[in-house]
């Protein structure tokens, strides 16, 4: 696996375990890359609670509960969807931090407003204004598939890094 993607899932690993937090992740275009990245790292269970690889608008609906009004509505590689699935992500697991991705990581696909190389990035936090969005639209440009989603690993694997000023995380049930 790319040696840069490994090394800033293990800074966000040691990161989050710190700051005694769980993460989780929904994946559209990287098809699973920043989870595969986060569990090539040996421990990664104690801070790492599910991925969603949720590449179909379907999958989005069934498994994180995205609206099929907001899929309509704004397409697939949106901030409100992106943000529905970070929602979702958290809704769906147990996670303090939920980073979700959508994008079009081509060769085909793209459009005039949304080209190859347009992927969008929301980060939701538990015990955060569920109205504050934080989401981020990249242009990456015609990289070729392979480099655009590791593009949006990287910058996905940034956004699960804790943030002075988030939510202390929840606390954890006794067994």
């Amino acid at each position: 696996m790319d040696p840069e993607l490994l090394a800033l899932a293990a800074r966000v690993l040691d990161a989050n375990r710190d700051a005694g937090r769980c993460i989780a992740m929904a994946e559209s275009c990287t098809g699973g890359l920043v989870s595969a990245a986060l569990t090539e790292i040996a421990g990664a269970s104690d801070v790492f609670d599910r991925g969603f690889v949720t590449y179909s608008n379907e999958a989005k609906m069934q498994a994180i509960g995205v609206s099929r009004d907001i899929l309509e509505t704004f397409g697939a590689v949106s901030i409100a969807v992106a943000w529905a699935m970070a929602q979702g992500t958290l809704a769906h697991s147990k996670a303090d931090i939920a980073v979700a991705i959508t994008g079009v990581a081509g060769p085909g696909g793209g459009s005039e407003q949304k080209p190859v190389g347009t992927v969008v990035f929301a980060r939701a936090v538990r015990g955060g204004n569920p109205d504050v969005v934080t989401a981020d639209i990249r242009q990456f440009g015609d990289l070729g598939r392979s480099e655009i989603r590791r593009q949006a690993a990287l910058v996905a694997l940034e956004l699960l890094m804790p943030v002075e000023g988030d939510p202390a995380p929840a606390p954890v049930d006794a067994p």
